[in-house]
C-alpha cells in the first residue's frame, strides 16, 4: 500500500458525505481510544479569563440593587427599612417606588446575598453588581 500524504487524506475527505464522515470519525475514535468531543466542562471551571488570557480576579464588593418593588410594597418597604436602619419610613418607600435603585453598596458577598435572599422573599426582583 502506497503512504498517503495530508492532502491525499484531505481530498479524500473533502470528497465523502456527511454520513461516511460520521462513521469515519467514529472508527477513528474506537480505533486511537479518543473522542472529537470537545473539553467544555475544563474550560468552564477555568472561571472569568481577560482579554489578556489571564483569569479574572473574583469580585469581593458588591451593590444591591432593587430592579423591582414587585407586588408587595409593604413587605418590601419593611425589609428595605431592615437593611438600612437609617432610612425611616418616607426615604425607604421613595427608595422603593424609584426602583430600580441601589439598596446597598460596597458590600460583601455573604452581606449581598443575604440582603438579596430578604428582598427577594419580600417579593422583589434584585440584581447584584
Amino acid at each position: 500500500m502506497a503512504k498517503l500524504n495530508k492532502e491525499d487524506i484531505l481530498k479524500a475527505v473533502e470528497e465523502m458525505s456527511v454520513l461516511e464522515l460520521a462513521d469515519l470519525v467514529k472508527a477513528i475514535e474506537e480505533k486511537f481510544g479518543v473522542s472529537a468531543a470537545l473539553p467544555a466542562v475544563a474550560s468552564a471551571q477555568a472561571g472569568p479569563v481577560t482579554a489578556s488570557g489571564e483569569a479574572a480576579p473574583e469580585q469581593t464588593t458588591f451593590n444591591v440593587v432593587l430592579a423591582n418593588a414587585g407586588g408587595n410594597k409593604i413587605g418590601v418597604i419593611k425589609a428595605v427599612r431592615e437593611l438600612v436602619p437609617t432610612l425611616g419610613l418616607q426615604e425607604a418607600k421613595t427608595l422603593v417606588e424609584s426602583a430600580p435603585k441601589e439598596v446597598l453598596t460596597g458590600v460583601n458577598k455573604k452581606t449581598a446575598e443575604e440582603a438579596k435572599a430578604k428582598l427577594t422573599t419580600a417579593g422583589a426582583s434584585v440584581e447584584l453588581k
